[in-house]
């Protein structure tokens, strides 16, 4: 599908890795231009220990032909996240897309483990990385988003409502958050309704993130071999599938028909035909449902 962003600004916070970075690079190649935000820069890492920078995932924004900045920002910090969007008020004057992708909390979930024995220290952090963060970036991107009908804000999280809803995730914190994602957006659209813009929550499937690679020891060019850790991993879709999907809402002008809608980027490559980068559409959350839970033998087709 053809997607037409130019003249459009966005900024995707958290995006210097993973999914932030996947929709960074699709609204890029859309023609926006991409204010892209993290702790991590060559200059200096942050506590999540990775490699990635916002620096290299602006270079990959402009190096598909849309305009890409980066900008060292900590989201907890309300000071910093106000001089940011200070920032593209006096270069852009103007604010079309919010994705709020911050999270960096892998590190501190302790998987298996209830409450009583969950680190209290590792899961009030998380709470403050995933909730405390998007709600101080929406109070002042919005703002500015809201000054122009026509805005769309995504928040990004982990298994769609209807998922999480009848799930539980494994660790009472990521639950919270992961669930409070959508229930976030679904409050942000009620309020957004009335100027004009869209909010939505979206769920990747099974994502090869930088890291989920390295964890099965391949790279994207490889990445089938992972099976052999885990079979399942069969069904997984590159980042950029949720940047397509996310690139795709952007462009479309009947968006606010998802207004508050618990989305999949499955759900919208049907909807709107976009496909992964190796031409498939990975259903994962149907395939998690119908062949993994069940216990039945690792098997994509007719999941994609």
């Amino acid at each position: 599908m053809t997607v037409n962003l130019n003249g459009k600004v966005a900024l995707v916070a958290g995006g210097t890795r993973g999914a932030g970075r996947g929709i960074a690079v699709e609204l890029g190649a859309a023609g926006a231009t991409v204010y892209v935000t993290g702790r991590t820069t060559r200059a200096q890492q942050s506590e999540y220990g990775r490699p990635e920078t916002i620096e290299e995932t602006a270079e990959l924004v402009s190096a598909e032909g849309g305009r890409g900045i980066p900008v060292q920002v900590d989201h907890l910090v309300p000071e910093q996240v106000e001089a940011l969007v200070a920032r593209i008020r006096a270069e852009q004057g103007r604010l079309d897309i919010l994705v709020n992708d911050i999270w960096g909390g892998e590190h501190l979930t302790e998987w298996n483990k209830p409450v009583w024995e969950h680190s209290l220290d590792k899961g009030l952090r998380m709470l403050r990385l995933a909730i405390d963060t998007h709600f101080i970036t929406a109070h002042y991107a919005l703002a500015l988003m809201i000054e122009q009908p026509g805005g769309l804000l995504v928040e990004v999280t982990d298994g769609t409502a209807d998922y999480n809803a009848t799930h539980y995730r494994l660790c009472p914190y990521y639950d919270l958050v992961k669930t409070g994602t959508n229930r976030m957006a679904w409050a942000h659209a009620k309020d957004l309704a009335a100027h004009g813009a869209t909010a939505v929550s979206l769920s990747p499937g099974w994502m090869r993130s930088e890291m989920m690679l390295e964890i099965y020891g391949v790279k994207e060019e490889n990445w089938r071999d992972g099976t052999k850790v885990q079979p399942h991993f069969v069904i997984s879709e590159t980042p950029r599938f949720t940047g397509r999907a996310v690139a795709a809402l952007a462009a479309d002008p009947d968006r606010n028909r998802w207004n508050g809608q618990s989305l999949s980027s499955f759900q919208l490559a049907d909807a709107y035909g976009f496909t992964d980068l190796d031409g498939t559409r990975p259903d994962c959350w149907r395939y998690l449902a119908e062949v993994q839970e069940p216990g039945k033998p690792a098997d994509d087709a007719g999941y994609r």
